[in-house]
């Protein structure tokens, strides 16, 4: 059938075949021969591996703030403490066909591959719990082929010397549940300040959920929703394994579990855990969890025990006084974007309170502190800060009737007619005294001049990071109708006092491994955000004490005696929230004040009533014995144009029209110091809004 020569290439390759065969077979017998005589000792398991631990201190890394395992609390109780409760979490959550496989479960292996494929991640595991307690216990986590071959052959060497139950015993002891506490009996002293064998099904089940990630799913961190969801997944496999009946998985689904407050070892809490989910974010959780790394932050130690002392002191008053339950504070450097100091709420430790809830990374609405970014666009634009505008009872919503009284237009949408704080009107006033005295219906009209979309993208330049539907935000958006970061807030500010220049903030200047070697060298990184010009404005009009006298008076707590200070406040809507934010050149300080639930604070719940006092106490402590400063002052603005120049007519004398009372009669809106327009009225460049706001003057009245 073949030729010799074909007969001979076959007869070759079939030797060739068996010889390679035969070769594998044996470098596969000598590999797992070395695996076999490198294996530990199965009896060395109950010796839990010690790691080094990481360690997170302030700016100087002489002040230790947060040792991450610093010691392995763990009490081993014998089988019979454990509770049935524990036992069956962990089975449904870990390894439902514990009980059946030989220490590899080569079903769950494929099951969770499918199940990986599905989702389009590699969230489920087929590691049994007997590998995994190899793996914590005795080689680590290393994603090595020997590794994963060493921990199969130990697992299946296990199952033969030990039994289930001793197994699921060892494990329940050793493995780690986070805040250093290792084992069941040390996680529930933790946790919950109760022994195991006292723990309900959904506090077992808690606890279940931890080992996952014990950094991530801490349930004093700010991934706790996360956590609740996988307890939420266990109690349903129990349910589904038959561990719960009907009526006992309904009572564990009721119950929410009361954790215990997290113990004081840490300080700077809120700061020290963003700390840490940062490094956890890049560099995974066995690097943080036994990395030995040395975390130095850009924490001051003693500005942030200045402003949690005076975070408690100031929220203790205002809960009496103004019905504020709680506040926070942030300080950051402009110059470097170091974040100095941060409390995210009065008592990290306070579990009645919310005290781990994080302020300065929440979302709430900012009031008028929204407002310098919308002036700073106008600025930029060339309005002069001696702009006129009219402080007059205005519609915004051209569909509305232009004397304000409407609620609804003909297609059912909102009028638009926003008050100012007082409810009165002030008529003909500057652009620098409409932002000093945060003047809110002169702020729409600057927004509309500055521009909506323009202002949004001004404001993510300098630091604002929430915007991102802007099909959400119109007109109201100046007086604080987005959410906003606290953090954020206070680093965009910081472009104010930077010149316009911009510096992201940042937790963490420096990691070093726990040979010396450096991990991470942060270095300084501005970029241009705002015109220097445009930012030295701002920083005038917002430090100017006789333009915002009139609103404030001339001894506000937005006053520093001695101190050159720019600062603004923001009230939003029913006084649920309260913000300042002031600077100096070298150092940017927000404070907030409100309740967590949104619930309103009293009528004086204000930020000039509430936050600005907090602020002021701080800004005097941090700024005692330093330097003075003073803000560069901007170059004049002048313009020969009508309003623009800070001249003003009553009405139009040729027409007798009240177009002479809207500066965009006078000039295009996108083009200030341009030829002034030659038919207001009809040019395109002219929107609904200014057809509307020319006709809100029936009489000279109006706008005295």
């Amino acid at each position: 059938m073949f030729s010799p020569s074909v007969r001979r290439t076959i007869h070759h390759a079939i030797w060739l075949f068996a010889w390679l065969t035969t070769l594998g077979i044996i470098a596969g017998l000598l590999f797992f021969i070395y695996i076999q005589a490198t294996l530990p000792d199965p009896q060395t398991i109950i010796d839990r591996r010690v790691d080094q631990s990481t360690k997170i201190y302030d700016r100087t890394g002489m002040v230790l703030l947060y040792d991450i395992y610093k010691e392995e609390r763990r009490t081993i109780i014998p089988w019979d403490r454990i509770p049935q409760n524990v036992r069956d979490a962990t089975v449904a959550a870990e390894d439902a066909n514990f009980y059946n496989h030989r220490g590899i479960d080569v079903k769950g292996i494929i099951r969770a591959f499918i199940e990986n494929v599905k989702e389009g991640d590699r969230s489920q595991g087929g590691s049994t719990i007997t590998q995994q307690l190899i793996k914590k216990a005795l080689l680590g986590d290393q994603k090595t082929l020997s590794r994963k071959v060493r921990e199969a052959m130990l697992a299946l060497e296990i199952e033969r010397q030990f039994t289930k139950d001793q197994i699921l015993e060892m494990y329940l002891n050793q493995i780690p549940y986070g805040s250093n506490a290792y084992g069941i009996e040390a996680a529930s002293q933790t946790f919950f300040k109760k022994p195991a064998g006292d723990l309900t099904t959904a506090e077992a089940a808690l606890l279940v959920a931890l080992p996952q990630s014990p950094s991530r799913l801490s349930p004093y961190g700010s991934h706790a929703d996360e956590l609740y969801a996988r307890q939420a997944y266990i109690l349903r496999r129990m349910h589904e394994l038959s561990f719960l009946s009907d009526e006992e998985y309904a009572l564990a689904q009721a119950e929410k579990p009361t954790l215990s407050p997290k113990g004081s070892t840490i300080s700077a809490p809120h700061f020290v855990i963003m700390a840490r989910e940062y490094v956890l974010q890049k560099y995974g959780e066995e690097t943080i969890q036994s990395g030995g790394l040395k975390i130095i932050t850009s924490l001051d130690a003693t500005l942030q025990k200045t402003a949690g002392e005076l975070v408690a002191k100031h929220a203790e008053v205002n809960e009496k006084k103004h019905g504020a339950t709680n506040a926070a504070l942030v300080a950051i450097d402009p110059k470097t974007g170091d974040v100095l100091a941060l409390v995210g709420s009065r008592n990290y430790f306070d579990v009645e309170r919310e005290g781990n809830f994080n302020v300065a990374t929440a979302l709430r609405q900012p009031g008028s502190s929204f407002k310098p970014f919308a002036y700073a666009g106008a600025i930029q634009k060339g309005y002069p800060d001696g702009t006129i505008l009219f402080d007059v009872k205005t519609e915004f919503n051209p569909l509305c009737s232009p004397e304000a009284t409407q609620r609804k237009d003909s297609r059912g949408n909102d009028c638009y007619h926003p008050q100012n704080y007082d409810g009165r009107y002030r008529g003909p006033v500057s652009l620098r005294q409409s932002l000093a005295q945060s003047l809110n219906v002169t702020s729409v009209k600057t927004l509309y001049l500055a521009g909506i979309q323009e202002t949004i993208s001004l404001a993510e330049r300098m630091g604002i990071t929430t915007l991102q539907d802007r099909s959400r935000f119109g007109l109201a958006l100046v007086l604080g109708g987005a959410e906003v970061r606290l953090i954020d807030l206070v680093s965009a500010y910081g472009v104010f006092a930077n010149d316009g220049l911009r510096t992201p903030w940042a937790l963490v200047n420096r990691i070093e491994r726990a040979d010396g070697s450096i991990l991470e060298d942060r270095a300084v990184q501005a970029t241009r955000a705002l015109d220097p010009q445009a930012a030295r404005m701002i920083s005038d009009i917002l430090s100017d004490n006789a333009a915002r006298a009139p609103t404030f008076g001339a001894s506000s707590p937005l006053v520093i005696s001695g101190r050159q200070v720019a600062a603004k406040t923001g009230t939003t809507q029913a006084n649920r929230d309260a913000w300042i934010v002031g600077y100096t050149p070298s150092l940017v300080v927000g404070a907030w004040a409100g309740n967590n639930d949104n619930t309103p604070m009293n009528r004086t719940g204000t930020g000039v009533g509430v936050s600005a006092p907090l602020w002021n106490e701080f800004m005097r402590a941090a700024l005692s014995g330093k330097p003075l400063e003073t803000f560069t002052p901007p170059d004049p603005m002048s313009s020969d144009k009508t309003m623009l120049n800070g001249l003003w007519q009553s009405f139009n004398s040729s027409s007798g029209a009240p177009e002479a009372h809207s500066i965009l009669y006078y000039i295009q809106k996108n083009n200030p110091l341009g030829p002034e327009p030659t038919n207001p009225a009809s040019d395109d460049q002219f929107s609904n809004w200014d057809r509307a706001v020319q006709f809100i003057y029936p009489s000279s009245q109006n706008v005295l």
